[in-house]
């Protein structure tokens, strides 16, 4: 079976991160995928012996998602937004899949509806049309206005099989974020959470007995690594490190060494997920990914959910974990050091918390979803 998933990431990297690992899934199981991605490379995510095709990439103006830069920092423009719905279906053409995954689109990435409405069109022009597939996370950005959702429900009538939710229903469905009509409810397949295998130690212990404070891959964070920059001075017997994410992130940590913190500061790093298994306490937002390696490690974490532009997803999916064992949050209206320091302190004090009672199989159950539906259409 030949699979493409096409995302395209604007911000942070969580989104390409998850397409990366349902790829290794199919791959791990015998079949045959290519990611078509069309945001910046992210080098600090493991695309080891995956398939990846670039396309000419993108990114948000900061929050602004209707706001597109093109690599050179320019807004795109017609003949750069050309070359990708080009490059994308020339892709579908020379892999010609069998399954066609799309990460958030309808539900999002309404500001490159064109390419990907040329994408889903062509797949349906093909001889053997692909099973089509849209892929989302737990928790989605609420649409600000029911004609969202309603332009959303067209394309997956018109276009898509099913909607592979990848939620662990028993802890959070769909409808707690986004109004699911009876046309959506019959195409929603939850697969459990997506996430590779629970990293386990690190082999030098890095990160051990230090408060580990990241905001992804993106450019983003800034407020929370100000702030923890500071709190680590009013914390000198525990040891503090920022992982700085971003293509900037040289630059961003020049700038931070200014504060004279006795915190290091270094970019973000491929093995932050071995490191939470040393961790004294996390720090960090609240996206999908970093939500999902905290519950496998069982770190102490202290979460300040990204709400910028209004965004509301990640405010979210940290009330649905603040019940559990060693989690705080902290919203960014009320980040401060003192508040930080206390939230840590509090986050250490609390019982270690167990990654037992959840599904972290949903890479593996997306893989046997898409050969279900596949095989069911001949």
């Amino acid at each position: 079976m030949k699979v493409l998933i096409a995302v395209t990431h604007l911000l942070g990297t969580g989104h390409l991160s998850r397409a990366l690992t349902l790829a290794r899934a199919f791959t791990a199981a015998g079949h045959q995928a290519q990611v078509a991605s069309g945001g910046f490379p992210a080098p600090q995510l493991n695309a080891d012996r995956i398939d990846l095709v670039q396309l000419p990439p993108l990114r948000s103006d900061g929050v602004d998602f209707t706001r597109l830069l093109a690599q050179d920092g320019t807004l795109a423009d017609d003949p750069c937004l050309s070359r990708r719905r080009d490059t994308l279906c020339r892709t579908l053409q020379v892999l010609q899949p069998d399954v066609l995954i799309t990460e958030l689109y309808p539900f999002g990435r309404r500001s490159l509806r064109k390419e990907f409405l040329a994408l889903l069109e062509a797949a349906h022009a093909m001889p053997q049309r692909p099973v089509i597939l849209s892929s989302v996370r737990d928790i989605l950005a609420p649409p600000s206005k029911p004609e969202k959702a309603e332009k959303a429900d067209a394309v997956i009538a018109k276009f898509y099989d099913a909607v592979l939710v990848h939620s662990d229903p028993a802890a959070t469905t769909l409808d707690a974020s986004w109004p699911v009509s009876d046309m959506l409810a019959a195409k929603l397949r939850y697969t459990g959470y997506v996430a590779p295998p629970a990293a386990g130690p690190h082999p030098q212990q890095a990160g051990a007995g230090e408060v580990l404070v990241s905001a992804g891959g993106g450019s983003v964070g800034t407020p929370l690594f100000e702030t923890a920059l500071e709190a680590a001075k009013l914390m000198p017997e525990t040891p503090w490190r920022l992982l700085v994410g971003g293509s900037d992130a040289a630059a961003r940590i020049e700038a931070f060494a200014k504060a004279g913190s006795p915190a290091l500061l270094e970019p973000a790093r491929k093995d932050f997920r071995q490191m939470l298994s040393h961790a004294a306490a996390s720090v960090s937002m609240c996206g999908y990914n970093t939500a999902l390696d905290l519950l496998q490690a069982g770190t102490p974490a202290v979460l300040v959910p990204f709400d910028a532009g209004n965004e509301t997803e990640q405010g979210l999916r940290a009330a649905s974990l603040a019940p559990l064992d060693g989690i705080q949050v902290v919203k960014t209206a009320d980040l401060s050091p003192a508040m930080l320091c206390t939230a840590v302190n509090s986050a250490l004090r609390a019982s270690r918390r167990v990654a037992g009672g959840f599904r972290f199989d949903g890479a593996a159950r997306s893989v046997e979803i898409a050969a279900e539906l596949a095989g069911e259409r001949g």
